[in-house]
């Protein structure tokens, strides 16, 4: 069963051909888990109970449990970490906030996490109160949090843990714009992930650490930068971009692990799809001598444990009524992949946008723009339940109405478009209007053609617009939205008014027409 995926040469690794000095280290790790703690399906969204039995569903929290349990039994010394982003994502998220959050990963037996943005989603109150409730060390070391009290004092740069007799030090990293990802509030400042984790290395080491592994909400880019950059960190277990390294799939961004210099990188995808396992020999001076592994998907030929199956199935009962609710029917599958939705138009981020500008129009709205990090999944084709939805739409936004001029309208565009090379969520679907963008020219000249109800744009023109209230408050950088005129934050649910919309048009037929155009 589980064996399978365990090659030979990272068994043999662990066991045989190393000195009495060197040290194994087996290090587990998850990132990006978003709520799914009942198994996926291929869209990364729910995936039905009956398809589960016929084996089409993956991840979930019974089989991560089953995998965990099967490498500690095989390897002498681990590890088990998370790159954050455990919270939102799901109904569960939504009605237990990081209550089942905190259960699930004391359950599985974490040894430590950083904080991804997600996890301020709800403040740094929430924040804490998982904190209270894990058995594990919470770390995110480029911030100053001592001006808040809910974490000053509480939340650290850094930990060392014991495993085997050996001292093993982990440090925290979370995006340095998690002030424009989420809401950490005022009294948080966050920093450069080069400094703090090298600031947090040479503490380690002059405490006699010799083994770090840096877990690192950040992006892959920054992982790498932060390996060329500093100096002492032996791994970084990656996060936030959701990606995917691998020494046997075509579709992996780098190889498992990604090595630049002494520094190990590894990354799992996300939400829980895959079990990352890393085989690491140190030397007797914490210097890596091999390291191996690969991500292990978490597929039918993995057992759910009975215990967490029965614990989730206990916990969705509350959920149930709302999302096994059919709202509406589409013809054929809505992608809302983040490779489409972040880079280009794609047929969800017009759905959505299509929603909300239908929603509003007898108000006199004219264009619509949706943040596409904030499409979190596909739907596929058939019956559309409110689960559904709510997967795609998790984050309980609502629709904001405001006034702005063309010249602002634009400066929106530009944000959206300044970070598409690194798949940053700020990516505009929209509805309403069209443009055209270069991104062979720097960020902040790369829009144009830009076109409202088939006219051109009028930079000195105030036209009316609707998205969803963390764009509108400056989310993902639309800080231009901030002071915009007659704003209103409290509008329906963004997820019901899609959800509507689809029922409004069933069966709906998702499409594609050039609204966005890449020169």
């Amino acid at each position: 069963m589980f064996s399978r995926f365990l090659t030979t040469a990272a068994a043999l690794a662990v066991t045989t051909g190393m000195a009495s000095a060197d040290y194994a280290l087996t290090i587990l790790h998850t990132n990006d888990f978003h709520a799914r703690f009942e198994p996926i399906s291929r869209f990364d969204s729910g995936c039905s109970a009956d398809s589960n039995a016929e084996g089409k569903c993956f991840g979930g929290s019974a089989r991560l449990k089953s995998a965990v349990d099967a490498a500690r039994a095989q390897y002498a010394n681990s590890v088990l970490v998370d790159g954050g982003d455990q919270f939102q994502g799901t109904l569960f998220y939504t009605y237990y906030k990081g209550k089942l959050t905190a259960e699930m990963m004391n359950t599985l037996g974490y040894d430590g996490m950083t904080v991804g943005n997600h996890e301020f989603d709800d403040g740094p109150e929430v924040l804490r109160g998982f904190m209270d409730a894990v058995n594990f060390p919470v770390l995110m070391s480029n911030a100053d949090v001592s001006a808040e009290p809910a974490l000053a004092g509480v939340l650290k740069k850094s930990t060392i843990i014991e495993k085997g007799g050996e001292k093993i030090g982990m440090i925290g990293l979370t995006p340095e714009n998690t002030d424009e990802l989420a809401s950490p509030g005022d009294n948080i400042t966050f920093t450069g992930a080069v400094g703090a984790v090298q600031a947090e290395v040479d503490r380690l080491t002059a405490e006699g650490v010799n083994k770090i592994i840096v877990l690192s909400h950040s992006g892959y880019s920054v992982d790498l930068k932060v390996a060329e950059m500093t100096t002492g960190v032996d791994v970084i277990v990656g996060g936030h971009t959701n990606t995917y390294l691998s020494n046997v799939s075509s579709r992996a961004e780098g190889p498992y692990p990604t090595v630049v210099g002494d520094t190990q990188i590894v990354s799992a995808y996300a939400y829980g799809k895959f079990l990352g396992q890393l085989n690491v020999v140190f030397d007797d001076d914490g210097v890596v001598k091999s390291a191996s592994g690969e991500p292990l998907i978490m597929d039918r030929f993995i057992s759910e444990d009975d215990t967490v199956k029965s614990r989730i199935a206990e916990a969705a009962k509350p959920l149930d009524e709302i999302r096994n609710k059919v709202v509406a029917e589409t013809a054929s599958e809505i992608i809302g992949v983040r490779e489409e939705c972040r880079a280009v138009e794609c047929a969800m981020g017009n759905l959505i946008a299509d929603a909300m500008l239908d929603r509003v129009k007898d108000q006199g709205v004219e264009i619509a723009i949706q943040n596409g990090g904030g499409i979190r999944a596909s739907i596929d084709a058939g019956a559309v339940t409110m689960g559904e939805v709510y997967t795609v739409l998790p984050f309980q936004n609502t629709l904001s109405t405001f006034q702005v001029t063309g010249a602002t309208m634009i400066a929106a565009l530009e944000n959206g478009v300044s970070q598409v090379e690194e798949g940053a969520g700020r990516f505009p679907q929209v509805a309403g209007m069209t443009f055209a963008f270069d991104l062979a020219k720097p960020a902040g000249e790369r829009v144009s053609d830009v076109m409202v109800g088939g006219a051109a744009i009028d930079v000195n023109k105030v036209y009316n617009v609707v998205s969803n209230n963390y764009v509108r408050n400056g989310g993902d950088g639309y800080k231009m939205f901030k002071d915009a005129m007659n704003a209103y934050d409290f509008g329906p649910d963004l997820a019901e008014v899609t959800a509507d919309f689809i029922a409004k048009n069933a069966p709906y037929a998702p499409y594609k027409d050039g609204r966005i155009t890449q020169k």
